[in-house]
């Protein structure tokens, strides 16, 4: 863990990580209630137990310091963190398609809700900058305007499908633009970590995403929401 750090942030990353899981799985549910085959309902529970594995393993090897060692060629946080979180984003577009029976019958209305947990995500960036674990160019107070979208996700989400009095294009637009804001995020967050790739943020570089609850941020939040923009992009452009 990042010393000196309170452990309320520590804390506070853990519980929005588990909102973000149980959230998950519970319109990854829904989905298969509505197919009701066994099949189905396999497939999720494999791709569940895969994703707990992933978290403990990341989970591990991040208290035990592996990735803290960013002079290794490759970096481990590029070859066991970064480039499998690159890997889903190339391929989740294809692989989605290619079982969007199931993914079309994953809740908007719930996908669109999640998306407001990147607003306590904000707070939590915001205190790690403060504690001087990545730079302040990753906060709302520098580039990352991320923070507009867990603002604005309730709002979408109840009056495009709760209440249903808006249009889904509404819906499609906000996506796309939470998208950008995601990539942006991202690709900073990227340049700013201490490995070759590094072009800024040398004085308080981006080391938060090393460390335990942290490395959950990069290998786990950010594809579930990534994932969820994808899907809700699939789903509205075919009501078009």
């Amino acid at each position: 863990m990042i010393a000196g750090l309170p452990s309320y942030v520590n804390l506070t990353f853990v519980l929005i990580t588990l909102v973000v899981f149980f959230w998950f799985i519970f319109i990854l549910f829904q989905a298969t209630h509505k197919f009701g085959d066994a099949r189905t309902r396999r497939n999720v529970s494999v791709f569940i137990a895969i994703v707990v594995v992933w978290l403990i393993v990341q989970g591990l090897l991040a208290l035990s310091g592996f990735y803290l060692d960013f002079n290794s060629m490759p970096p481990r946080l590029a070859l066991f963190g970064i480039l499998p979180v690159l890997t889903i984003f190339i391929v989740a577009p294809f692989l989605l398609a290619k079982i969007k029976r199931f993914t079309h019958s994953l809740s908007l209305e719930g996908l669109t809700y999640l998306q407001a947990i990147r607003f306590p995500v904000e707070i939590v960036l915001l205190w790690l900058f403060i504690y001087g674990a990545i730079p302040e160019l990753m906060t709302f107070e520098g580039r990352n305007f991320d923070i507009l979208v867990g603002i604005t996700a309730p709002l979408v989400a109840y009056v495009c499908f709760t209440r249903k009095i808006a249009s889904h294009n509404l819906a499609l637009i906000w996506n796309f633009i939470g998208l950008a804001l995601l990539f942006n995020i991202v690709i900073n967050a990227l340049l700013a970590a201490p490995t070759p790739l590094q072009q800024f943020a040398f004085d308080q570089p981006n080391i938060a995403v090393a460390h335990f609850p942290f490395i959950w941020l990069g290998v786990f939040v950010v594809p579930v929401v990534y994932i969820a923009h994808i899907v809700s992009i699939q789903q509205l452009w075919r009501q078009i």
